[in-house]
């Protein structure tokens, strides 16, 4: 029963952007399709005075390292939802991944969140191997670890929840900690897929995506994910520019902010 669980806002906020072939984010594809964009969001889960912030993006550093322009700094740029970097006290990192684990710096008092599979993925053997790290960034698997020593950072194994409405679901296939969030909205129960599904289709049309460690894993959490979601329409991919063009977006921002908790507008 949910009725008595809290009701959250949730964002998607789109820090930066590009275009790339179709058939790069497919593993089954034409090799005649066009190019695509694909955006880069952080998440924010918002209730009163609460704050919590999935995923930090990539900054300055990984821009340049990685070709990949920002179009803001995602931390600086939630000033605009009326949260500050200092506000931020706790985190979910749904995986290390260079374009969702930047930025720790940038967040003073935050805890962060992790799956102990994910951790052990970025620091250990599976790192030896260059494709298997190539999506890693070691200045932030290094910047992750100082938090560790800090006492900073809270281990999960397996699904668990982070509060009353806010669930952290274990599913794998891309990395092999990789973490979605199931979060209580007024409109019934939402899926941040993050990069279990980076589109639509990589769900819909059961194709994963190339970058994967496992991928039964990741056909089985599509299924998961949108089992738990009830519906497409209360699904949300990690990177799919579909995601600002169905939903509301926040008005009178500088960037582009999809209110997820409302309902999708196609």
């Amino acid at each position: 029963m949910t009725e008595n669980l809290p009701e959250y806002e949730v964002y998607a906020l789109r820090y930066a952007r590009m275009t790339r072939p179709a058939s790069h984010n497919f593993i089954l594809h034409d090799v005649h399709d066009g190019a695509v964009g694909m955006d880069f969001y952080v998440w924010l889960i918002k209730r009163g005075d609460l704050a919590i912030l999935v995923d930090t993006g990539f900054g300055d550093r990984g821009a340049t390292l990685r070709n990949r322009p920002l179009d803001c700094c995602p931390i600086d740029a939630l000033k605009h939802l009326g949260v500050s970097a200092e506000s931020i006290q706790d985190v979910i990192l749904t995986h290390l991944h260079w374009d969702h684990a930047g930025n720790l710096d940038k967040l003073p008092r935050a805890n962060f969140h992790v799956q102990e599979a994910e951790a052990a993925f970025a620091t250990g053997p599976c790192m030896c191997q260059p494709l298997l790290r190539r999506p890693f960034a070691v200045e932030d698997v290094c910047d992750f670890v100082h938090r560790l020593y800090q006492d900073r950072v809270t281990f999960h194994n397996g699904d668990d929840a982070l509060l009353p409405g806010i669930e952290l679901l274990h599913i794998g296939g891309h990395t092999k900690g990789l973490q979605a969030v199931r979060v209580h909205t007024a409109r019934g129960w939402i899926v941040l897929a993050s990069d279990a599904a980076h589109y639509y289709d990589n769900a819909t049309l059961k194709v994963p995506f190339p970058v994967v460690v496992d991928v039964e894993q990741m056909l089985v959490g599509h299924q998961r994910l949108l089992k738990l979601a009830g519906s497409i329409s209360h699904f949300v991919p990690g990177h799919d520019p579909a995601v600002l063009a169905r939903y509301p977006n926040v008005p009178d921002v500088p960037v582009p902010i999809a209110i997820l908790h409302e309902t999708p507008e196609q």
